[in-house]
């Protein structure tokens, strides 16, 4: 087995539900000893559905790779024990409120007090740099997502703007902070020196809208839902087929004439209203309604079989059940089944880091709460046994027997 590419990493990972731990979890595929501090009642995420056996099944999803430490942040000695993994550790993330962290003496400016070359991510809604009535503003993926325009341009066309389907306010901010954390790291090896990451939720759906921003720049317009279609290519979106649908975006002209051979349409490659991209797209509704009539007579394997045979780009509108069936997602081992402890097994998302020496990959499940709290207490940190027992008596510490 190759060296993982984040094997010498140590992470203290504070998240909780899903942003921060997203940004841990990518870390800890690439290999990072990835510790996710708890409190004694556990991640809030562990009380969500749904649930296998009693145990979350949405907790275990985001954090696998991980070791548990549960600890009483209230308690000085519990305090005192974080600090002492914080000094030797590599990287923080945390997801909470602006103001929690400097609440528990644990904020940025107090930890490189401990560890000057710590590498220390903050995830939040609106930013820690920010104006003063934004900074605690609580903030849920679903606000991300109307916040930042991003829910403005979702949906069907004419119809109500909708939520996008996935916490990708969330999961954007997560992974834009491990793409940073990954930066840091390479700077401090030049540098020595570590650096503060203050990732909003916000900034990373801005950064999605792709051309809506420059649209509404250079044209005036505002950008609206177009259901599956593109503001700018035609066609370019998804057609019901006698059984099912499928998206087809055909991207230039050489496209657009073998799509029409495909459906036996030579004559629309002559027909003036749709001589270029540009003429296709203002005469949308015309065309949409031509191919429509055509693709809706046969079943999608038809239309993929004979599209994919004349180069034409498509593919099918796979429900849930069909992409975790999927022979090539199989194949490249991005649907995994774990054998998670006290509930059996789980089927879940594998790694989409796929490098030829160190890929990414899903090595262990998630951890039990306080699974491994007497490993990094002993390991890492150097206590005792008769330390351990203490702290564990004190109620300093969760430890799973």
């Amino acid at each position: 087995m190759n060296k993982k590419a984040l094997s010498d990493v140590r992470v203290i990972d504070f998240g909780h539900v899903l942003a921060g731990p997203t940004a841990a979890m990518i870390l800890a595929d690439l290999g990072a000893e990835v510790i996710h501090i708890e409190p004694f009642s556990g991640d809030d995420s562990r009380h969500f559905g749904p649930f296998l056996k009693g145990h979350s099944a949405y907790f275990m999803s985001v954090n696998r790779n991980k070791k548990s430490l549960a600890v009483n942040l209230k308690k000085e000695a519990g305090k005192d024990i974080v600090e002492r993994l914080l000094a030797c550790s590599d990287v923080v993330i945390e997801n909470f409120r602006p103001d929690v962290m400097e609440k528990l003496g644990l904020a940025y400016d107090e930890v490189k007090k401990i560890n000057p070359g710590i590498i220390y991510a903050s995830i939040s809604g609106f930013g820690h740099d920010c104006l003063p009535e934004y900074k605690n503003r609580p903030s849920y993926d679903i606000i991300a997502q109307a916040y930042s325009g991003f829910m403005s341009i979702t949906g069907t066309e004419n119809g109500e703007t909708v939520r996008a389907g996935s916490s990708i306010g969330d999961i954007i901010a997560g992974h834009q902070c491990a793409i940073s954390i990954l930066a840091a790291l390479h700077y401090r090896e030049q540098t020595g020196e570590g650096q503060r990451i203050d990732q909003a939720m916000v900034d990373g759906l801005v950064y999605t809208l792709e051309n809506a921003i420059v649209r509404h720049s250079v044209s005036g317009e505002t950008p609206v839902p177009l259901g599956t279609k593109h503001p700018s290519i035609t066609p370019f979106q998804a057609f019901k087929t006698l059984d099912g649908r499928l998206v087809l975006p055909v991207g230039n002209n050489s496209l657009w004439k073998k799509f029409c051979s495909a459906l036996d349409k030579e004559a629309w490659v002559d027909d003036e209203r749709f001589a270029t991209n540009e003429k296709r797209t203002s005469n949308r509704e015309v065309l949409v309604s031509m191919i429509q009539e055509v693709l809706g007579g046969k079943t999608s394997e038809h239309w993929q079989t004979l599209f994919r045979d004349m180069g034409v780009p498509c593919g099918p509108v796979n429900p849930v059940p069909d992409v975790v069936s999927d022979k090539n997602l199989l194949y490249r081992k991005m649907i995994v089944e774990i054998e998670q402890q006290g509930a059996g097994k789980l089927t879940l998302a594998g790694s989409p880091f796929k490098m030829s020496k160190t890929p990414g990959e899903v090595r262990a499940p998630a951890p039990l709460l306080g699974e491994n709290t007497r490993q990094v207490l002993s390991q890492v940190v150097g206590c005792t046994d008769e330390e351990i027992d203490s702290l564990i008596e004190q109620k300093v510490i969760l430890a799973v027997k």
